[in-house]
């Protein structure tokens, strides 16, 4: 069991098992929704996952053209994890929320022409 959590502690999501796919991702909306050039996911099947907390939510369009729903902590503001809509069968967590260094490695790297050109490969 992998237990992440925002900034305050308020909102966590606990997940069984591992990830079934960790991504890195450059994507504009990725490094808005960041702050930082991007983004590194783990993602989890729906029925392994359990939120705890209260939570905000932001819907937006992907660039794939898909939506994809944002959970927040509505008292630190820690972007937590995301529902996609082209994956309903996943849920997608921060991997900066779990606060492991042992983390699995990113395992896909995606939209990659994004990239800054100073971000190493």
């Amino acid at each position: 069991m992998r237990t992440a959590s925002c900034s305050c502690r308020q909102l966590k999501i606990s997940c069984a098992g591992e990830p079934r796919l960790v991504a890195l991702c450059h994507c504009l909306d990725c490094q808005r929704r960041t702050g930082s050039t991007y983004s590194v996911a783990a993602f989890f099947q729906r029925d392994k996952v359990k939120a705890e907390g209260d939570v905000g939510t932001y819907r937006r369009s992907a660039q794939s053209g898909h939506h994809v729903t944002f959970h927040f902590c509505p008292s630190c503001g820690s972007s937590v994890f995301w529902e996609p809509e082209r994956k309903p069968e996943w849920i997608a967590v921060a991997v900066g929320c779990f606060a492991d260094p042992a983390f699995p490695a990113p395992s896909n790297n995606g939209w990659e022409e994004r990239r800054h050109h100073w971000v190493c490969r």
